[in-house]
């Protein structure tokens, strides 16, 4: 029999429906009137659906407009990267590397929002006197903070319910377990049922949550991307031990834009806010040494200094290699075959290795020109002048073309003492002196 149709037995005389023959009614006690009709279950559904009526639609335009009420966390770095603060109601993760300073950063952005209301900490990693511990160091007023020692996802969910704080903290979500899955914590349907109720108890009670997530070997958050579709954002938290800087980055944000980059310094008390990156980066100085090439970014609304290095070399045995550190590997071969191409300099036989200063991780086109400035700086080891700066995206046939908000770039490279940049042939304003090029073989000159 097809899905969704089965056999009945209806009484004649009082209608009523019967799941296999009788010789009497059970109802009105009449002999041999069952008998045996077809229905459809799908339209029982149907019917049942119905009587459940229909989900009540909201006109948006006759909404008031009001904007989103947000928490400042007093690091300007972090409100920048979130898009002005958090936002009531809002459900975050924070992910980052074992050690990089997740449990450090939150405890701070706890600190700031308990001076106007209720914080809630909620651990099944640490201790309460650990807990206070790092919270004292960082100077952290402790009158509206409350802690919970507890891995259950209905008690905390209960507390936060009854207590109504500000800012919720889960450390960490994969620590978190339902009595309700019969899964260990942890796993995928433990992660996916606790993230499914905080979004819930974020909404509904009009709590901040913040959840801390750990950091897989493949540098994904642990659980997996099903987790980052269920939040509002998602922060990842970077570091380069070198330069002693965390860079915050935005993954998804619901509330704001995701290219905006924040630059902080751990220290003995905490996270002390880099306002001005590309400053601080030119402090550890910047050599002429060969294959040593400077370059703008633009990351969200401010531009940001970078500095390329390139090695070339001979090859001694097999392929030539191409190795890249925070650039594009695809797009250095694409460029590399683009200078053996349309100029002179054969690299051919030649290994190449791109590294982008400071552990930085940039994909932005207007790098192009910088990385065949470096590669050939390298090959003929002539170096380009430590103030000059380099802009533009390079094209298949060798042509150069423009990059996004030149002039700002421009600003900020003059800003920081720099005298002259080497940019596309375009028409832009700017006090430095100005070397446009039209195709890529010109830039042999300048070396």
């Amino acid at each position: 029999m097809a899905q969704g149709i089965k056999s009945i037995f209806v009484c004649s005389n009082c209608d009523a429906q019967f799941p296999k023959w009788n010789g009497r009614c059970s109802e009105c006690g009449a002999w041999g009137t069952l008998q045996a009709e077809v229905s459809d279950a799908r339209d029982e559904k149907k019917e049942a659906a119905k009587k459940l009526g229909a989900a009540e639609a909201i006109d948006l335009s006759r909404l008031p407009v009001a904007d989103l009420p947000r928490f400042s966390t007093v690091l300007g770095e972090v409100d920048r990267v979130l898009g002005g603060g958090l936002v009531e109601g809002a459900l975050v993760l924070l992910s980052g590397e074992p050690g990089i300073g997740k449990s450090t950063l939150i405890a701070q952005i706890a600190g700031a929002i308990s001076s106007g209301g209720l914080v809630l900490y909620a651990s099944g990693e640490e201790s309460p006197a650990q807990v206070k511990a790092r919270l004292d160091r960082l100077g952290c007023p402790l009158n509206n903070l409350r802690f919970i020692s507890e891995t259950s996802l209905e008690k905390v969910a209960a507390a936060a319910s009854q207590l109504k704080p500000r800012l919720l903290v889960v450390d960490s979500i994969q620590t978190i377990y339902s009595s309700v899955i019969p899964a260990e914590a942890g796993s995928l349907a433990q992660i996916r049922q606790a993230a499914v109720r905080f979004l819930e108890l974020a909404k509904e009670e009009g709590v901040v949550v913040c959840l801390i997530g750990h950091i897989t070997k493949d540098g994904q958050v642990a659980g997996p991307k099903s987790l980052e579709h269920i939040v509002d954002v998602v922060l990842y938290l970077e570091s380069e031990p070198s330069l002693g800087y965390c860079l915050l980055r935005s993954a998804k944000n619901r509330f704001g834009s995701t290219s905006e980059l924040g630059v902080l310094e751990m220290t003995g008390s905490g996270f002390r806010e880099v306002k001005d990156p590309s400053l601080a980066f030119f402090e550890s100085g910047i050599s002429a040494a060969p294959g040593s090439v400077i370059s703008c970014v633009m990351e969200g609304a401010r531009p940001f200094l970078l500095n390329l290095q390139a090695l070339v070399s001979k090859t001694v045995f097999g392929y030539p290699q191409r190795k890249s550190s925070g650039f594009d590997l695809n797009r250095l071969q694409v460029l590399s075959a683009v200078i053996s191409k349309r100029t002179k300099v054969n690299l051919v036989s030649q290994d190449i290795i791109l590294n982008i200063a400071g552990g930085f991780k940039m994909a932005d086109p207007s790098l192009d020109l910088a990385a065949c400035a470096a590669i050939i700086s390298s090959y003929k080891n002539k170096g380009l002048d430590s103030k000059t700066l380099v802009l533009g995206e390079v094209g298949l046939g060798g042509e150069l073309r423009p990059v996004s908000r030149l002039e700002e770039r421009l600003k900020e490279a003059e800003r920081l003492g720099f005298k002259s940049a080497i940019i596309p042939n375009l028409s832009v304003k700017s006090k430095l002196k100005l070397i446009k090029l039209g195709q890529l073989d010109k830039l042999l000159e300048i070396f």
